[in-house]
């Protein structure tokens, strides 16, 4: 019964596909408001040396996912990886930790995209349902984010196919118009506009700190593996390939963003690509027309991340680290039914938590990836040692030295990133992770006592399968 569970998923994914579901994860809405901010802080060279610099280092994190995914084309992914190097507890730990960056995710994407919206067709403020902190919710605006939320839940639920359909199309029409805004700045703009070449070391800092949350997303990729109709190597040229794409799409962006406006403009700005945009163009309907990229962006982000919750959770539940119900696929349209409807369900929730969540979440969430980076690159160095034979369809040349690197990488950025978080008012951030982690633990506590005769040997086989479980 495992071994057809193993298989069950719909081999509904094709090259194009998986592109699309890692570059459009990867490119959100984040850039409509921060593209602005980062030349106002580092000046135009130290933008772009520190996405270069930024993309190279998650590259070299790339590369360990590439490679364990090529190795263990599994669903679960970081579960899949640590578990295999490090045991049950520290796969669990960084299974629900990624769980709940993937899920912060989805549901700031359901306050986004009615903020997005709202700046299209403005929402009238209909019905005020309560003030928190600071902020005004009203029934107008959330339910328009409620909404969104339903639409990508049955996306998901109804078979892998249509969520890619809309993936795709979303994913496409953001590259479009992506080349519109980078051809725009430099034929209506002008080299002069670009301001300070280079600001100052904190400046450039500033932006550096960034780059990871912007490029995060590829790792959406090998939670697909099981859906993906392609060679294993296939699925770690995959991730590279997404990675170095996601890094043009930005380089252009600020290029063209950076000759589009003088700087006076550009920092006076309210929706600040979308407002510099339209001065280049001499029209405010481009403005919109960015507005519209970003919740393109919004859609491809939001559903990769869903589907890469979704994953996990179907992954825990398999490994008897949840309930193993939520380790069931629905029998007619194949997908992880109970996980997709718990991962919709936070999605719909998530807007009467008014605009303030969208900081609360994108805090929590750039923390818990993190950690989870340095988990993999720390697996993908321990299984270069204790399993040297293990077949890896894309094999990484060098690869201690570069798990060495990733793992001093994430190392780093980890640490960096702490204190950041600290200097801002990330308390209620902090509550979120520390009830989702306390409740993780409860479940795991239960689940360990109800199957605690489980023998390594099944475990192994509910985790990797019989094809890739190891013999005890």
């Amino acid at each position: 019964m495992t071994t057809e569970n193993k298989k069950s998923f719909a081999k509904a994914l094709g090259r194009t596909d998986v592109i699309a579901l890692g570059f459009g994860t990867m490119v959100g809405w984040s850039w409509v408001m921060l593209a602005v901010s980062w030349l106002n802080h580092a000046g135009f060279y130290g933008t772009l040396l520190a996405f270069v610099i930024g993309a190279a280092v998650i590259g070299t994190v790339g590369l360990a996912y590439g490679e364990l995914a090529s190795a263990l084309p599994l669903a679960g992914g970081e579960i899949v990886y640590v578990y295999r190097a490090l045991g049950v507890i520290p796969a669990w730990i960084v299974g629900w930790t990624m769980t709940f960056a993937y899920i912060g995710v989805a549901a700031w994407e359901s306050i986004a995209i009615a903020t997005a919206l709202d700046y299209l067709f403005p929402i009238p403020q209909v019905f005020l349902l309560w003030d928190i902190a600071g902020y005004s919710v009203y029934l107008s605006w959330t339910a328009i984010g409620c909404f969104a939320s339903i639409i990508m839940l049955l996306l998901n639920l109804f078979g892998t196919h249509p969520a890619i359909i809309v993936q795709v199309m979303a994913t496409a029409g953001m590259f479009i118009i992506g080349f519109i805004m980078f051809f725009g700045g430099i034929s209506f703009g002008s080299i002069e506009n670009i301001g300070e070449p280079f600001i100052d070391i904190k400046g450039f800092s500033y932006v550096f700190l960034m780059v990871p949350s912007m490029l995060i997303g590829f790792d959406v990729i090998p939670h697909s593996s099981e859906e993906m109709n392609l060679h294993p190597k296939n699925i770690g040229k995959t991730i590279m390939v997404c990675i170095v794409l996601a890094f043009f799409w930005y380089f252009t962006l600020i290029i063209g963003t950076a000759f589009a406006a003088p700087a006076e403009i550009r920092m006076s700005a309210t929706m600040p690509t979308a407002d510099v945009m339209a001065y280049a163009f001499g029209d405010e309907i481009f403005g919109k027309v960015v507005i519209l990229s970003g919740i393109l962006g919004i859609l491809t982000s939001w559903n990769g991340f869903f589907m890469g919750a979704s994953r996990l959770i179907f992954s825990l539940g398999r490994a008897k680290m949840l309930p193993p119900v939520f380790g069931q696929l629905h029998s007619k349209y194949r997908t992880p039914w109970l996980a997709t409807l718990l991962v919709g369900s936070i999605c719909t929730a998530a807007p009467f938590l008014g605009k303030n969540a969208l900081v609360w979440l994108v805090n929590a969430n750039s923390f818990c990836t993190l950690f989870s980076y340095l988990c993999v690159a720390l697996a993908f160095l321990l299984l270069r040692k204790k399993e040297p034979n293990l077949y890896r369809p894309f094999k990484v040349k060098g690869g201690e030295f570069v798990g060495m690197v990733a793992v001093t990488i994430s190392a780093l950025y980890f640490i960096v990133y702490i204190p950041t978080i600290l200097a801002t008012d990330t308390r209620i951030s902090m509550i979120f992770v520390a009830v989702w982690m306390l409740f993780g633990f409860t479940m795991l506590i239960y689940m360990k006592l109800k199957y605690e005769k489980t023998d390594p040997q099944e475990r192994e086989i509910l985790v990797f399968g019989e094809k890739y479980a190891r013999k005890y």
